[in-house]
Parts: structure tokens; C-alpha cells; sequence
């Protein structure tokens, strides 16, 4: 199986070295990328979605909520199409695609953000409050996981 995905891969990856990017670019361009998406868009997107469910002026629940709602999805995009990034950068570095723990925690992160984003897109199963608490909490627990994530992935590439 890794074969078969590193063959797919290979030429969209060679594609991508043919435009020449310096070294350090394919090496740290995902990481400063991610970094930015996760910390900034990342923890304003969460927080937005505690601050609609635990503020008591209902003013700013409403437009916490909008916020969220709003910024959630394209957080969502930013993180896959990032993913599919972090993998190609790997393949075009030659290096091994499943045998490191930041794989497998991006793998778990995008995973768990599409369930929340399929929590979320059934409207909470009709405004059900145990899926919008589950979904908080989830959320929450992709966040810490993304977290985790950017120490694997700083490891990483301080070892290649």
C-alpha cells in the first residue's frame, strides 16, 4: 500500500519540484504555513465557538456563533488542503510518508474536524444539545491534537 501511494504521488510532487522552490521553502513552507493557520485562525475559530456558547450577553453569543460558523469551514480547508501540503513536501523530500507520529496526528486531526464539520452540517441532529456540547468538546480535543501535532512536526523537520 505505501508503494502504491508514494507511486500516486510521486508525479504531483515532481510537478511541484518543477517549479524550482529553494530548499528551505519545500522544507518549512508547511510548517510556517500550518503554524499560522492552526495558532491564529485555529485558536480565534475556537474561541469564537466557546465564547457563542458560554457568554451571557446574548448579543455577543450571536455574533460569536456567526463567527464561528463562518470561519469553522474555511479553518476546515485550510487544514486538509495543508494536509495533502505536508504529505507532498514529504514525498518530495524523499522521506517515508506513514512512519511518522505527525502523519498519523494530521491523519487524527483532519479525521476528527470532519466528523465536527458532519456534527455541525446535520445541524446538530435538529438542535440536539448533547451533539452541540459534543461538538465543543470534540473541536476542543482537535485543537489540543493539532497542538501536539506542530511538536511532531517540529521534531520532524528538525530531523530530515
Amino acid at each position: 500500500m505505501v508503494s502504491s501511494v508514494r507511486a500516486f504521488l510521486q508525479p504531483i510532487a515532481d510537478w511541484f519540484a518543477g517549479f524550482g522552490m529553494p530548499e528551505p521553502i519545500v522544507h518549512w513552507g508547511h510548517p510556517a504555513m500550518m503554524g499560522i493557520v492552526v495558532l491564529v485562525m485555529g485558536s480565534y475559530t475556537a474561541w469564537a465557538g466557546w465564547q457563542g456558547r458560554i457568554a451571557s450577553d446574548d448579543e455577543v453569543k450571536l455574533t460569536q456563533r456567526s463567527s464561528h460558523r463562518k470561519l469553522a469551514p474555511w479553518l476546515f480547508t485550510f487544514i486538509a488542503l495543508g494536509y495533502t501540503g505536508g504529505v507532498l513536501s514529504l514525498v518530495m523530500q524523499g522521506q517515508p510518508i506513514f512512519e511518522s507520529p505527525h502523519f498519523w496526528t494530521g491523519t487524527a486531526a483532519v479525521s476528527i474536524l470532519a466528523l465536527n464539520g458532519l456534527i455541525s452540517a446535520t445541524k446538530f441532529g435538529g438542535g440536539n444539545g448533547a451533539l452541540r456540547t459534543a461538538h465543543a468538546y470534540i473541536g476542543s480535543i482537535a485543537m489540543v491534537l493539532l497542538l501536539v501535532h506542530g511538536f511532531f512536526g517540529l521534531k520532524l523537520g528538525l530531523s530530515i
